[in-house]
C-alpha cells in the first residue's frame, strides 16, 4: 500500500525483533491513516528537500513489539505517528536540523545517540519538542535541543 510518493506501508512494519520473537505487528486502519499523515506531512517533504532516500529503521510498533524493544510506554510509534530513520550521506543531526528549519509539523524531532533521527507527526494542538537522546550511566537521558553527541 502506497502512503505517499516515496513511502510504502511495508517499510513501517518490518521488524527483526518481531520476526525473531513471533510478535504480530499489524496496524489498524487508524494507525495506517496516521502513517499516511506522517508520510505526507513530514517524511515526503523531507525527502524532497534533501533529494535523497529516507530509510525507515523503525516505524509502527504494536504494543507488544514496543515493550520488546524497550520503547516508551507512550511511544508515538504505537500510534503510527513516528519513524526512526537514517538518510545515507547525511548525519542524523543534519537531518533533524533540516526538519526543524523546514518547520515540519512534528511533535518530536529527536537526534538519537548520534545514530538516527526520530520524527513524530503532530496533532493540530501539539507543539514541537527538540531533543537529543544520550546515554548517561547506562540510561537514556534527553537533553533539550539538537546537539552533537
Amino acid at each position: 500500500m502506497q502512503l505517499s510518493e516515496h513511502f510504502e506501508l511495508a517499510e513501517f512494519l518490518v521488524s527483526e525483533t518481531a520476526a525473531r520473537r513471533g510478535i504480530a505487528n499489524e496496524p489498524s486502519p487508524e494507525v495506517i491513516e496516521n502513517l499516511r499523515r506522517l508520510c505526507q506531512l513530514v517524511l515526503q517533504p523531507l525527502r524532497i528537500k534533501l533529494g535523497r532516500p529516507v530509510v525507515i529503521t523503525s516505524g509502527y510498533r504494536s504494543p507488544e513489539l514496543n515493550r520488546a524493544v524497550g520503547g516508551s510506554k507512550t511511544s508515538h510509534h504505537m500510534q503510527g505517528r513516528a519513524a526512526d530513520l537514517i538518510v545515507p550521506g547525511l548525519s542524523p543531526l543534519a537531518v533533524c536540523q533540516t526538519a526543524q528549519q523546514m518547520k515540519l509539523p512534528c511533535v518530536q524531532i529527536i537526534h538519537e545517540f548520534g545514530r538516527w533521527s526520530h520524527l513524530a507527526v503532530a496533532l493540530p494542538s501539539e507543539r514541537t519538542q527538540l531533543l537529543t537522546a544520550k546515554l548517561a550511566q547506562g540510561k537514556t537521558v534527553y537533553e533539550p535541543g539538537l546537539v552533537h553527541v
